[in-house]
């Protein structure tokens, strides 16, 4: 019986390249295949010495690391459930995840040690241990007395893998439960689609805290024996160094926009390069365009969300259409309904449904959600609107309930206008996506308010002490009142459109 655990996938790949360098970090230390498999094993061994069983939640907010790779993959090989967290959540955010997540083991940088210690403890997390950047922590030091690696979980495909959070728009995060073979399933297609072998070296600059950096590069890189590129986070001139010895890029519309912003940035830095990919935002087809004409590349793009990873991409030998999502992936299905979620004509904009093994598993804790979010035939709403072409292109011509996208990452709206609203000479308040050259999108409050109460500096300075640092609004403009519709519902897309031009 076939193993359904998705590290005994990676393992396979991973004994057949041997001592091939999986990745090389910017600083030139480098780590094989058979050494990335031996870290896994012993990583799995440490926290299994912590009385961890298949199932148990392994929460996670550390920078990007050797060791915070090490530590996803511990948790796959063991069975533990893999609960990232993005590095800029704050006490509130994180008392929130520890208590819905009920995790057994939290893994923290040091320097957040105060924070979490009480937060843990109120939540009944018996254990916190800690892992800086630099490899070092209370979790290397243990790591470091573990010589023997714990042996792959034998799982059945359905066992959750991991658990990711997305805000939810009433203000509440919902917990997004994905199996092994949701992951393995969906990189598996990928590996095909984007012809990914073990000849490809990707540069891989993105974060491991969300899907695009942690599920769908990972996976394309460990599926294939592809090696990669491994940097910190996207530093231009890092990148840029990285590029010439790299045959694929995955990034954010950001990464795009700042490499064209760099002069020098041309055809010695692409020489090598098969493929750039681009997702997590909507793609300018300004950039689109300006990319393919400074380098002669067409950037690939893609569509997916945590709930499904990815549903849809422009294809690897075909036209890549800009402002399209492309095709549907091998084994996924995308429809386009109306509310009833009767189907609608070709060309029709209308709730944009996917199904497919790609599919999470439902929201934890949530049955209720769950099933109001799954369709009688099993098709799940994304939130989504769009368009199918004759020739299956997708659009995506909106999103859910306004959420706004900025440098890649998903801010939800409501959560904002709640701490808004709640502070000294509000009244009420609504947050709204305006085009950023850099971030492609910038968050931004339309306040009503008592103006001699409080004004623009305070409330940002406020919400810097409550939220991430990429939520809080780059700008706060104020109103005499908000417009809204004969059912009193707010109408965003005015505020937008009178506020297109505020952040430049």
């Amino acid at each position: 019986m076939v193993n359904g655990n998705l590290y005994a996938h990676f393992q396979a790949v991973f004994q057949r390249r041997g001592d091939a360098p999986a990745l090389t970090t910017a600083d030139g230390q480098q780590l094989s295949f058979t050494e990335l498999d031996q870290l896994a094993g012993r990583m799995a061994s440490c926290l299994a010495a912590h009385g961890l069983v298949c199932g148990d939640r392994v929460s996670v907010q550390v920078e990007k690391s050797l060791s915070a790779l090490a530590l996803y993959l511990g948790c796959l090989r063991g069975g533990f459930v893999f609960h990232p967290l993005n590095t800029g959540y704050k006490e509130q955010e994180l008392a929130y995840f520890l208590t819905n997540a009920e995790p057994s083991l939290m893994v923290c940088d040091s320097r957040d040690l105060a924070l979490l210690d009480p937060l843990c403890a109120e939540a009944g997390v018996t254990t916190l241990l800690t892992l800086n950047s630099d490899g070092s922590g209370t979790l290397s030091d243990q790591l470091a007395q573990v010589s023997e690696p714990h042996p792959v979980v034998a799982l059945p495909g359905d066992a959750l893998a991991a658990l990711l959070y997305s805000s939810g728009t009433t203000g509440q995060p919902k917990g997004i439960m994905l199996s092994h073979e949701n992951l393995r399933s969906n990189a598996a297609s990928l590996v095909d689609c984007w012809g990914f072998s073990e000849q490809d070296v990707l540069l891989h600059a993105l974060p491991i805290f969300h899907v695009h950096g942690l599920f769908v590069a990972l996976g394309c890189v460990f599926l294939s024996g592809a090696s990669m590129r491994w940097l910190a986070g996207f530093n231009l001139a890092e990148v840029m160094t990285a590029l010439p010895s790299a045959t694929v890029m995955m990034g954010v519309p950001t990464y795009y926009t700042r490499l064209l912003a760099e002069p020098s940035f041309g055809d010695a830095h692409v020489a090598n390069m098969r493929l750039f990919i681009s997702g997590s935002a909507p793609l300018l087809v300004e950039t689109f365009n300006d990319f393919e004409q400074r380098t002669g590349h067409r950037i690939l793009e893609r569509y997916g969300m945590t709930e499904t990873n990815m549903n849809t991409s422009n294809p690897l030998q075909g036209e890549r259409r800009a402002g399209t999502v492309g095709l549907p992936l091998p084994g996924v299905e995308v429809r386009i309904t109306d509310d009833s979620d009767q189907p609608l004509a070709v060309g029709e904009i209308g709730n944009l449904q996917v199904r497919g093994e790609n599919v999470f598993q439902g929201y934890w804790k949530m049955p209720q959600k769950t099933a109001e979010d799954f369709t009688a035939d099993g098709f799940f709403n994304t939130g989504d609107k769009g368009q199918i072409s004759e020739d299956g292109y997708v659009s995506i011509v909106g999103r859910a309930k306004d959420m706004v996208i900025s440098g890649g990452l998903n801010i939800y709206p409501k959560e904002i206008e709640l701490l808004v609203d709640e502070l000294p000479g509000v009244s009420e308040s609504a947050v709204i996506g305006v085009a950023h050259a850099d971030f492609g999108e910038a968050v931004v409050a339309v306040v009503v308010g008592d103006a001699e109460a409080t004004d623009e500096a305070t409330i940002i300075a406020a919400l810097k002490q409550q939220i991430s640092a990429f939520k809080v609004p780059k700008r706060v403009v104020f109103v005499d009142q908000l417009p809204r519709n004969t059912m009193g519902k707010v109408q965003k897309n005015l505020l937008r459109e009178q506020f297109a031009n505020l952040v430049s």
